[in-house]
């Protein structure tokens, strides 16, 4: 009687364990489909002659609908030293821009130093490899793509895109990029126009910031 009570509660035991793994389970499928339900945006940077600008469009997209037309996804840093832009969840975005700014305070305003830094602490700590984001980061020097994989990618052309437009956006900037007449705005403007014309989840809300460059792209 005792070695049957025994192997019961061993099995009510082993079946509790089960249910909470796949409550558990579930819950984390439940809140990544949630939030894989907002969808796409469109950021691009374009660095051409004495200027790098990043622009993007505003509108928030949950399956059908849009949320919101008129997001600011993209930011100032460092006294204004540093722009940026996001693709992905705004508050995950502005959590990484903030870190980013302490690393850039840290390393005396490299920023390439500071970004390896971020996605360091972005791929190892427990807290920061939960954000869902993408950015893009800027300053007179150089452009980079930072990923919560630990990349940091530095474009060989001087032209990021990110987002579910980005791929349109990328393609007509850099087919634009050697045109005489174009500068940086104006590539932005157009290829952000074409994007937002082909992806259904980004609109032509756009918003931009400029910084002055310290020499031509090569």
């Amino acid at each position: 009687m005792q070695s049957r009570l025994k192997s019961a509660a061993k099995l009510s035991s082993t079946l509790s364990g089960c249910s909470a793994s796949w409550s558990s389970l579930l819950i984390q499928t439940t809140q990544r489909s949630l939030h894989n339900d907002y969808r796409g945006t469109t950021v691009l940077s374009v660095r051409k002659g004495d200027q790098v600008i990043i622009m993007a469009d505003g509108q928030v997209t949950r399956n059908s609908e849009i949320i919101k037309p008129n997001v600011r996804k993209v930011r100032s840093m460092f006294d204004g030293k540093v722009i940026g832009g996001f693709a992905g969840a705004t508050a995950d975005a502005f959590t990484l821009f903030e870190r980013l700014e302490t690393q850039l305070e840290t390393n005396s305003g490299q920023l390439k130093r500071a970004a390896v830094e971020l996605a360091k602490l972005w791929r190892l700590d427990k807290y920061l490899r939960k954000l869902d984001a993408t950015m893009i980061v800027a300053d007179a020097k150089e452009s980079l793509t930072i990923t919560g994989n630990g990349d940091v990618v530095e474009p060989h052309d001087g032209v990021i895109a990110i987002g579910s437009g980005g791929p349109y956006a990328l393609a007509a900037a850099r087919a634009l990029i050697d045109l005489p007449d174009y500068d940086a705005k104006a590539i932005a403007d157009k290829a952000m126009n074409i994007a937002a014309d082909t992806c259904i989840y980004t609109n032509h809300n756009f918003t931009f910031l400029t910084l002055k460059a310290d020499s031509p792209s090569s």
